[in-house]
């Protein structure tokens, strides 16, 4: 199909005309969790802004990741609530294209994140002298721009190669657009798509969780040499870390059953919901998990909205 041609293509996505009597319920509750999202993950960047103590790697990189929540949620939720209050289910090429981009980005960078804060825990805990020569202001800037511009370019020529197929069917069973739903509606040999796509995999899944095995086993043997005092300061460090990589792993699972195995025998309602947890659930629970697990972060929270009570209630004594 010829460029030209593609860029007057509309997509149709089904699955707004399947739970189009439940589009009222979806917009409620869409509205609530994207208010969520931007409300718990705009708290975690301020609290970490304004409060000093906590101008530390490791709290730069949950800083990092509340950026990246916001980045993903945003990419879809706005779009899918505008769908259902318009009524209007299809999408451009364009838009699909640019959709992919944001959502796939958005799942790079988490796992890319995940990737620097093991290492970082890693080189905390087992080379406890070193760290500060190690993980320099320097570093960690290099660090956090390297989680944004590697799955940037990755994704950049994932789709150039996705915008070069031939589309013979304009039906994608989503809400929204992603990868895999265009390539499944491709009738062009796409063997070479594949090879890549195999070796990306090994570059932006299977290296970056063999990081994280790796740091977090380094991690277990130095806690077991350690007294149970020590034992569970480091593991209260460390599980933060280990319920964002869960939430992750639960999140593109999920997504990888929708877009590889046949589903229909699971109702159409509860697939809708679980292709947006990696979307609209996974930037929720991760500023819950740092805010309610951090220490720092719990008590700078805490102690920030304490001081905003106690402000307001000296100048009504005062205005009294």
């Amino acid at each position: 199909m010829a460029q030209s041609t593609k860029l007057n293509m509309s997509f149709i996505l089904d699955a707004y005309n399947r739970i189009h009597e439940l589009k009222y319920v979806f917009i409620v509750m869409l509205f609530l969790l994207y208010t969520i999202i931007i409300t718990a993950n705009a708290l975690i960047i301020y609290v970490t802004y304004i409060e000093r103590k906590l101008h530390k790697p490791m709290y730069f990189f949950i800083c990092n990741m509340a950026c990246i929540n916001l980045y993903g949620g945003t990419a879809v939720a706005p779009f899918v609530i505008t769908r259902f209050l318009t009524g209007d289910y299809q999408i451009t090429w364009v838009s699909c294209i640019a959709q992919i981009f944001f959502i796939y980005t958005y799942g790079g960078c988490d796992i890319t994140n995940l990737t620097v804060m093991a290492y970082d825990r890693y080189i905390s805990i087992c080379y406890p002298l070193m760290y500060e020569k190690k993980v320099t202001p320097t570093i960690v800037i290099i660090y956090i721009a390297f989680t944004w511009l590697f799955p940037f370019f990755r994704f950049s020529v994932t789709l150039s190669l996705t915008a070069n197929i031939d589309i013979c069917g304009i039906i994608i069973e989503k809400v929204y657009c992603d990868n895999y739903s265009i390539v499944k509606l491709s009738c062009s040999d796409i063997s070479y798509y594949n090879i890549f796509g195999t070796t990306m995999i090994f570059f932006s899944v299977v290296l970056p969780f063999f990081i994280i095995f790796y740091s977090y086993l380094r991690i277990i043997f130095i806690c077991l040499k350690l007294t149970k005092r020590g034992r569970d300061k480091l593991f209260s460090t460390c599980v933060p870390h280990l319920m964002a990589l869960m939430n992750f792993i639960i999140g593109s699972s999920f997504e990888l059953f929708q877009s590889r195995f046949d589903m229909r025998h699971v109702p159409y309602t509860l697939r809708v919901i679980l292709s947006l947890y990696f979307l609209i659930l996974s930037p929720i629970i991760n500023p819950v998990i740092y805010g309610m697990r951090t220490q720092a972060i719990k008590e700078a929270i805490i102690r920030k909205f304490c001081n905003k009570l106690y402000q307001r209630k000296s100048v009504a004594n005062c205005q009294s």
